[in-house]
């Protein structure tokens, strides 16, 4: 039986990160789940695209945008189910248990949320979101099954919100995972942890209430 997972990255001067992410992955490889691994990038101009050579990623190039990068990596994936992670996170021992249980739904899953350093209240809050309202985030992974995500016409071609719109299609088809994300909490201890955290909520709420993503990201990014 072929692999049954296409492994997708978005990436962007990513090179202090992937290699953990990519490591947390062979776990993967040595259990039969992993069919392909596609880095979707941004315009690195670090060392991100010579490891992911090194890793021997499908490389897919285009334009800095997460959604878009997204939908690029995701069109080129050929395995029955999508595993989208982002380039700073790492998955923790054991994922391939919880999702070779999963693979026997056809309801996409998402993984709980942890830090690397600190964040508990943080990530408590987020994985209580994704449980009550359906609304996991990018930072805690996604794995989708082909047809699901053809059927809600995949990531909309955004620079900012495109884990908020995903899950909202998603509604109803989401389940978490029994197991975890690990993600860089650098950004967080960089600006701090209830400063980003409300920039982020701000963010969401404005886009929920109607507001433009590429207005919203640059806004964010500023």
């Amino acid at each position: 039986m072929p692999a049954p997972l296409s492994v997708i990255i978005p990436t962007l001067n990513a090179s202090q990160t992937l290699p953990a992410c990519l490591s947390s992955l062979m776990e993967g490889l040595e259990a039969g789940l992993i069919a392909e691994l596609i880095i979707s990038d941004g315009g690195s101009v670090d060392e991100t695209l010579t490891q992911a050579d090194a890793w021997g990623a499908h490389i897919i190039t285009g334009p800095a945008s997460r959604g878009g990068q997204l939908r690029r990596g995701c069109a080129q994936a050929r395995a029955n189910w999508f595993l989208i992670l982002h380039a700073d996170t790492v998955l923790s021992p054991g994922w391939t248990n919880a999702v070779g249980a999963h693979l026997n739904l056809r309801k996409a899953g998402y993984f709980q949320l942890k830090f690397d350093r600190g964040g508990r209240m943080v990530a408590a809050w987020a994985n209580f979101r994704a449980r009550l309202f359906g609304l996991p985030f990018g930072d805690q992974g996604l794995m989708i099954p082909r047809a699901l995500y053809s059927h809600i016409d995949g990531y909309p071609d955004i620079p900012l919100m495109e884990d908020v719109a995903i899950a909202r299609a998603l509604k109803g088809h989401l389940i978490a995972l029994d197991a975890q994300a690990i993600t860089c909490s650098a950004k967080f201890r960089k600006q701090g942890w209830i400063r980003r955290g409300a920039r982020n909520l701000w963010t969401q709420a404005r886009y929920f209430a109607g507001a433009d993503a590429a207005t919203l990201a640059r806004q964010y990014r500023r």
